[in-house]
């Protein structure tokens, strides 16, 4: 399992890092890995705004459909338009070209409130026990 030093991590399995002024979010690799191969994402639209843990979209699998929830309270500010047509980019990239959305927070605390690397990797081991 890869991580991002830079990101912090929700128990829901989506990562979160600070880009300028903005929190960029997508799903981890955990995630991605366990969902296999990645055939739809659902994103919402720029100027949504949304809680944190609310559903702001979906991600289809050859295995599942999966919602993808806010880190953090905020307005979308850009969604990773690409995704639409190349949908396996979250599967090749997850960390870069495969982020989904840009957040602008509205309490840009709540980010410290994620988990550390090394606090995700304890979660995903207990989940797989």
């Amino acid at each position: 399992m890869k991580l991002d030093s830079e990101a912090r991590y929700a128990k829901t399995h989506e990562w979160s890092r600070w880009e300028d002024d903005d929190i960029v979010v997508g799903i981890t690799d955990y995630a991605q890995d366990a969902l296999s191969d990645i055939v739809y994402v659902e994103l919402p639209e720029i100027g949504d705004s949304f809680e944190r843990g609310e559903d702001f979209g979906v991600v289809e699998s050859v295995k599942a459909a999966s919602e993808v929830n806010a880190p953090v309270d905020g307005k979308v500010v850009a969604i990773n338009e690409q995704l639409e047509d190349a949908p396996e980019m979250v599967n090749e990239d997850p960390y870069g070209e495969g982020w989904f959305i840009r957040i602008a927070p509205d309490d840009p605390e709540q980010f410290d409130d994620l988990l550390d690397g090394g606090e995700y990797e304890a979660l995903v081991a207990e989940e797989e026990d």
